[in-house]
């Protein structure tokens, strides 16, 4: 019963909304890298596409002996808008992944923010109480860091139940499209 106290004085929800915690997190990474390899529409690159498509199409058409100094012109024009949409493209990826990196550091340090105070909270402290007979082999690993032991029940650790909710998110967010 000094189990069952200690969950009702933590709050039932405790484990539940440790896992919402530990999903969320994954679900936001999983966007970050998403969003990181999609990278974004923009409309200069398009313009500039369509400049160059434009320009080699047009000198393609000029196919004439007499045309030919004006076709080399216009190829050379593409292979110089080429040159510049290469040079942008690069400069634009570099931003962005600077940009998504800080979005990762800040997120991965949110998380470990989170999880730390969740430890600070929970430690000696169980999350959910669980029937030996459903763990049998795994009680006395899921029970690190409770400090009590309850009769024919295993008291669920903090950190285990980080862990156990982290592998089980990662494999629920597999599933998830953006």
């Amino acid at each position: 019963m000094e189990g069952e106290k200690l969950i009702e004085d933590r709050g039932f929800l405790a484990a539940p909304l440790t896992f919402f915690v530990v999903v969320v997190f994954q679900l936001l990474s999983k966007w970050l890298d998403q969003l990181k390899k999609k990278g974004s529409k923009n409309t200069r690159e398009s313009e500039l596409r369509s400049e160059i498509k434009q320009l080699l199409r047009e000198a393609s058409v000029l196919s004439q002996p007499a045309t030919f100094a004006q076709a080399a012109k216009l190829r050379r024009s593409a292979a110089t808008k080429e040159k510049e949409l290469a040079q942008y493209l690069e400069q634009h990826n570099k931003e962005i992944k600077l940009s998504y990196d800080m979005y990762g550091k800040v997120l991965l340090a949110s998380k470990v923010v989170i999880y730390l105070i969740l430890v600070l909270c929970f430690w000696r402290t169980p999350i959910a109480i669980i029937a030996k007979q459903l763990v049998q082999p795994f009680g006395t690993l899921l029970s690190w860091g409770t400090g009590g032991h309850l009769t024919g029940h295993v008291m669920v650790g903090i950190i285990p139940w980080l862990i156990l909710s982290t592998r089980v998110s990662k494999y629920v967010c597999r599933f998830v499209e953006f």
